[in-house]
């Protein structure tokens, strides 16, 4: 018997030893931006925390057992009551409502840090990309460039990145793990995400929130470069790229999977985005709604002038 457990023991050493080896590093714990180093920080945080407390509680554990384990008594033995005590009790209690208290103030620091526009970039002028998913795709929209992109993203490094997310289908997440958290994209709103290369190289990004049968292949690269790079990409997409017309963009919008592809113009001037924006300034707000009452003034003006 002893011999069958040694085995299986060693059997178990050797799997999880070949499976760990052929891991590559998680994403997450590789950072390439602020917003994900942040999270990163957060996560080995949490790791070291629950190791301690476990090493401490199965050291309790293994003292107990040692110090009170079953000793010879007599079958007539008594063990003397014992009252509460206060001193245990508080520890038992006041060290998990600490633990509690601690990591609900990293979090809460945290959720306001990946907010945020990234940290040491708050000087800096962010690049507006509209990030829209459609079943099964990525649609990228540079609306100061006026280029259009599927299933790529090309960035400048050391620049913030501000994405407006929506979606022409079910809820999606974009999530690029090594640049920062998930966040979803929906159909009736545009969600803000603010992001940051801190350096140049090629990223995974994915739909992280199943949204049917083609949610495996819903994933897109992204690429990091210099400045003068994303410039003179810019520039050639202009110089070769096919324009992007409504009967073209609704071909896109077909359920399917499609390669890389880029386009002159933006889907972005026939079909806006959703109007209500979450997670954006309040000046940004603020705007928009003047610029509907504006919208809504001139169409009452026409219609009186009509009637």
């Amino acid at each position: 018997m002893k011999l069958k457990t040694k085995w299986a023991l060693l059997t178990m050493i050797i799997t999880i030893t070949t499976v760990l080896t052929g891991c590559d590093r998680l994403l997450v714990l590789d950072p390439k931006g602020p917003q994900a180093k942040s999270q990163a920080d957060d996560i080995m945080l949490s790791i070291w925390l629950m190791s301690f407390i476990v090493i401490v509680v199965f050291g309790i554990l293994i003292f107990v057992l040692l110090k009170y384990r079953a000793s010879k008594q007599s079958k007539d033995y008594e063990p003397p009551h014992i009252e509460g005590n206060p001193i245990i009790e508080a520890i038992c209690v006041g060290v998990p409502i600490i633990i509690v208290i601690f990591l609900s103030i990293v979090s809460v620091k945290s959720n306001y840090e990946v907010e945020s526009t990234p940290a040491g970039y708050e000087d800096q002028e962010p690049i507006v990309i509209y990030a829209s998913s459609s079943n099964w795709k990525w649609h990228f929209s540079y609306p100061e460039e006026n280029i259009e992109t599927v299933n790529y993203l090309y960035i400048p490094a050391n620049r913030p990145i501000e994405f407006k997310l929506y979606s022409y289908g079910p809820i999606t997440s974009f999530w690029i793990p090594q640049l920062g958290g998930q966040k979803y994209a929906m159909s009736d709103m545009v969600t803000t995400l603010h992001l940051a290369a801190d350096v140049r190289g090629e990223f995974l990004g994915r739909n992280a929130n199943f949204s049917g049968e083609g949610f495996a292949e819903n994933t897109f690269e992204v690429t990091s470069m210099s400045q003068a790079d994303f410039d003179d990409w810019v520039k050639e997409v202009h110089e070769t790229a096919a324009p992007l017309t409504e009967k073209k963009f609704n071909e896109l919008l077909e359920p399917g999977h499609l390669g890389r592809s880029t386009y002159n113009g933006t889907h972005l001037e026939f079909s806006p985005a959703p109007e209500h924006n979450h997670g954006s300034s309040d000046s940004e707000s603020e705007e928009s709604e003047h610029q509907h009452h504006e919208a809504s003034h001139s169409e009452n003006e026409t219609e009186h002038m009509h009637h």
